[in-house]
Order: C-alpha cells, then structure tokens, then sequence
C-alpha cells in the first residue's frame, strides 16, 4: 500500500502543476462536485507530518487513494486511526463554521474527501478541476496523487488534471489550512469571521486541447470596443481568432501572436445601448478559436474622472452605495452565498434604499454576485484583503498580494457594474507600506486600465477639520475615507455636521465607512440616545449625512453596512456576542430605523438627478 504525507511546509510549497484561473469556467460545461463530502479536523496536522515531526506514518495518514486503503483494510493488524471513507459528511460548498457547533472558532487544517464517478471525455479535449475559492491555504490531491496547492481565500483556482483521471471512480481529497500569519493577505487579526474551508462551487470544466484561456471585452475610452484575449495549449501561436457579438451585429477577426494573445478593437456598432444602473443591458459575447468557443455576457459602460466628479458613460453621478459583507440573510454560518441570496441583500440595496452602489468588503465575493451586480444594475467596489497590518516589507507578502490581485482581476473584468478596483482597507502610513501599494496600483493599471483605482484610507483631525493628508491619494483615482466621528470617538451627534473637510488635490472623494453599531429592538427611549440603541444609530445617520452633504467634492457614500455580521472580536455580552452590529438590518433580516434615514436620504438624491 502506497500511503502520501508531506510536512507542513507543503501545503505551501510548489507542487506538481501551477493554478489558473481559467475565467469564465462557470459557464463551460463541466461537471460539479458540490454535494455530500466526508471532513475531519487535524488540529495537529497529522495528516502532514507524523508524531515526530517526519512524514506521516501508517496508522496518521490522512489521504490515501480508495482502492489502496481498500487493500489496506485486508491487512489485518494494519493500524489507522483515521478513516475518511467513514468520517462524518457535510455538504459543500460552506464553511466549517457549520459543520458541527464545535467548529465555530477552529482555526487549523481540515480534511475534505469525495469519490466520483468519470466518463473520460474524448480526444482533444482537456478537463479542468477548479475550486470557486477555498480558505487559506489549499492542498490538492486525486486518485491520492498530489495535484496542486494555492494560497489565497477568495479567487479561484484551477488544474489541468486530464491524465490523472481514471475510468470510473475516482477520489478527491483536499487539506484546507485556515491558519495565517502575519506574513499572509489577510493577517490573522481582521473584524469579520474567517470562515475556513471550500466555500465555493467545485466543478470538472471540460475545453478543447487549445482553448481560451482569458479574455477581456471592453468599451474604450476612445468609444471603441476592445478585445483581449489569450489561447492556451498546442495550437495557440499564430492560431485564427474571432469576436462575434451577434444582437450588434458585430464581428471582428485576426490571428494570435506568437505567444497565443489577441488585441484589436473596432468602432462601436450603431444601436449599441451602453449598460448602466437604470439600464443595464448586457450582451452575449463569443471569442472563438479552432474547437473553443468562449462565451460571457458583458455590457458596454465607460467610467472615468473629471476634476472632482466621476463620470459614467460621461455623465456625472454620485453613488448612492452601502458597504456588504459575504453573508445571506438569516442563514447559518456558512459563507456560500447563493444567487437568491446575493439577489435578496441586492434588492435591499436597488429597491429598499434607492441605491445604485455596493462596497464589496474586504475581499472579493462570489462571481456569481459580480455577474448578478451586472444583471440588476448596480455599480460594484471590488477589493483584496490587504488590510489593517500587513507585512509590508515581505517580499512573499507582496507576491500574494499581487497575485490574488491579479485573480480578481482576471475573473471579474468582463463585468460592467466593477467601476473601482481597491488595494487595501486602512492601512498605516509608512514607506514600506506606500511602496507596497504602488506597486499594486501598477498592477491595477496593467491589468485593467478602463476602471478607476482607490483604496480605503484613513484622515487625520485637527479640532473639527478632518485632513486627507495620506500620501497615497495622489496615486488614486478616487479618494476613499472610513470615518467614524461620533462612534469611535467622544464627539457629541449635534457636533458632526460642523466638521469640515480639506483634500490636498482635486479629485473626487467617497466616504468608504461611517457607522454605528445598534442591536435591533433595543430602544432606550432617552433625549440623549444610548450607543448600540436603534436612535442612536439613526440619529448617527442624520448628522453624518447632514456633514456629508457640506463636502464639496464628495462623490460617493458606502456606509458600514448594510447587515450585522459575525465578528469574534466584539463580544459584549448584552449588544455583539460575537457580531458586528453596524448593520442597518439584523443578521435576521429587521430593517433598523437608520435603513430609513439612509434610504430617504438616497430618494431625495435620486430625484434630484433625474
């Protein structure tokens, strides 16, 4: 019997195949693994590394291929003192949060396990396995064969895994690694729940031997369309290539360089109607080349600065937003969000509060929900962990970065409603942190030059002027502060619509954050009203956005947020036990009185634009 461990090291190390994104895989044919899996706890990791230290000895081997431990169980004073074939199922994807109550604060190495069945697919094609996310770091192995690794919570990654397949049953077993540490993106200390495990869709994506690999369709500032696009495989140098977008009309053909990459554009077709939030047209996009067929569904916007406005498809706008963690609406803790669920937090966004904005923090959401943005007409801040304290003269530290910011990237730019891409969320002015971030915004502007860059920032005060004074801001496109004047600080609410605001360049500005905590049904009933009461929270409101609207160049709001969410690090016994509480609905789905404030605040808005 052929048993495999590796050290611990090795759920970081290379191993036998690179990870790809491989975009718009959800919409290939394929085969999902979601479903009923086998799970069990390594709280010492002894599926990596044996009792003392070295490899995993018989009787600690986690993952082993079926047929062998088959062979193994017929060797009767063979020892294991794990089974997974007969360890306890849950059902994927979702986090380890709800598997069983004891998981609620685990942190460390869990075991995943599944059999399949497979019908090999015929000549010329390739089959993919390509996890939507897995979090933190991810170890991957078929038939018990070491496949892959990736590091990284949210944005996907895929294996050619063609030959390792078998005939018939085979068997998938993957360690996932909830521990960080300093030197990881996130670090370990954050305000919202880790929620370790597979939390994204798994599929088998079958494509041709050469195929498109990664393709971006735009429309350019020049009012032309752009198209990019890259072949993988045998075939993909100097290959025929051709854009179609049948309901224009519209077709554009050309060849692949050396490399297999394809850039061209041409004029805007005449009847072309460019996507926005109170028309957000999309249209069906073909790329294709020899057997492939690349297929998305994308609309045509352009979104770019002015001075101190922003302009969509060029015209002024002001985003009426709020900001929105990964969690459904009354839902055990599972951070797999579903299309009715992201529709349902969207529909209190577009309809409830008269939005046309969202904040997606601190990290990027399901690509299911960015797709689903584009659909319902809402415009999306898209952002990467980068967050509070980072190792910022890491070099490892960076590589992560640049490279999860390069997945989200890569993923979600066929997407009309991302209108900003973020690189960090209240950081700590430093030089290693400045360097650190420029060279994401580098990143940013060569992946993606059609959106517009920001990150959230923190100010400075001096009595009741607040000061942009971050060296960062001249790097942005948009200027994005969290401020909380009222609740993290003594201020009285009747003093907040008296605090001025100075920026030292001409750009335009977005209140990222503002909030107050307030557990829903606590009313106190005072003239001065309680933190964590609902008058509080709205009366918070009122001022914060009586301030707002004295700030000249203020071109947006995001506040946080729009649901409670869960939170181990605030745990008063009467208000948080473990939640967030500056949600203007429940983690029940109650509307708090400050949903009101915002959402007449946001109507008077929207009809002052029309």
């Amino acid at each position: 019997m052929r048993l495999i461990g590796f050290a611990l090291a090795a759920l970081l190390a290379p191993m036998s195949a690179s990870a790809q994104t491989l975009v718009a895989a959800d919409l290939r044919p394929g085969q999902s693994l979601d479903g009923a899996w086998h799970w069990s706890v390594d709280p010492y990791r002894d599926g990596v590394a044996g009792f003392h230290g070295g490899p995993p000895s018989e009787s600690t081997a986690r993952y082993q291929d079926k047929i062998q431990a088959e062979e193994a169980e017929k060797r009767p004073t063979a020892l294991f003192e794990f089974d997974m074939q007969r360890s306890a199922i849950t059902h994927l994807p979702g986090s380890w949060i709800g598997h069983a109550p004891e998981m609620r604060y685990y942190q460390g190495l869990v075991w995943y396990q599944r059999t399949f069945d497979y019908t090999p697919v015929t000549p010329g094609k390739r089959v993919y396995l390509r996890f939507g996310s897995a979090d933190y770091a991810a170890s991957v192995f078929l038939n018990g064969k070491p496949v892959g690794k990736h590091v990284g919570a949210f944005t996907p990654f895929a294996f050619d895994v063609t030959d390792r397949l078998r005939p018939g049953s085979n068997q998938i077993t993957v360690g996932v690694d909830s521990a960080r540490t300093d030197s990881d993106v996130p670090p370990p200390v954050t305000d919202w729940e880790t929620y370790g495990g597979i939390t994204r869709s798994v599929r088998l994506v079958t494509v041709p031997e050469t195929f498109v690999d990664d393709a971006f369709v735009r429309l350019g500032k020049d009012g032309r369309i752009a198209v990019s696009a890259q072949l993988l495989g045998s075939q993909a140098a100097n290959a025929p290539i051709r854009l179609a977008i049948p309901a224009l009309g519209a077709t554009l053909e050309g060849r692949t360089d050396g490399e297999g990459r394809w850039s061209a554009s041409l004029p805007t077709p005449r009847g072309l109607q460019r996507w926005s939030p109170e028309n957000p047209k999309l249209y069906d996009v073909e790329i294709a080349s020899g057997a492939d067929r690349f297929a998305d569904r994308v609309g045509f916007r352009t979104i770019e600065v002015q001075g101190d406005r922003i302009l969509l498809n060029g015209k002024s706008i002001f985003l009426r937003g709020i900001s929105m963690h990964e969690e459904e609406l009354g839902k055990d803790p599972v951070r797999a969000m579903s299309p009715a669920a992201a529709r349902a937090l969207f529909s209190e966004i577009k309809q409830g509060l008269h939005g046309n904005f969202v904040r997606l923090a601190h990290y990027p959401h399901d690509e299911g929900t960015t797709r689903l943005a584009d659909e319902m007409g809402l415009l999306v801040w898209s952002e990467v962990p980068v967050y509070w304290r980072v190792a910022w003269g890491n070099a490892d530290t960076l590589a992560t970065a640049r490279r999860m910011i390069a997945e989200n990237i890569r993923r979600d730019r066929n997407r009309a409603a991302i209108v900003l891409w973020s690189v960090a969320n209240e950081t700590p002015v430093s030089d290693a942190r400045n360097a650190f971030l420029r060279t994401l915004i580098g990143d940013v502007r060569a992946l993606d030059n059609s959106r517009l860059v920001t990150a959230a920032l923190l100010s400075d005060r001096k009595g009741k002027e607040m000061r942009i004074n971050d060296p960062l801001v001249g790097d942005l496109d948009v200027m994005a502060i969290n401020t909380y004047n009222g609740w993290y600080s003594d201020d009285p609410l009747a003093a907040i619509p008296s605090f001025t605001w100075a920026s030292p360049v001409t750009k335009p500005l977005i209140f990222s954050e503002f909030g107050a905590d307030a557990l829903y049904g606590y009313h106190d009933g005072a003239a001065a009203p309680h933190k964590f009461s609902e008058e509080y929270q709205a009366e918070y409101y009122r001022r914060t956005l009586e301030m707002a609207a004295k700030v000249p160049f203020l071109r947006g709001l995001s506040p946080w947020i729009l649901k409670d969410f869960r939170s181990p690090r605030r745990q008063h016994p009467v208000y948080q036990q473990g939640w967030n509480r500056k949600g203007l609905i429940s983690e029940t789905g109650q509307r708090k009185q400050a949903f009101g404030v915002l959402a007449d605040d946001y109507a008077a808005r929207e009809k002052a634009e029309r």
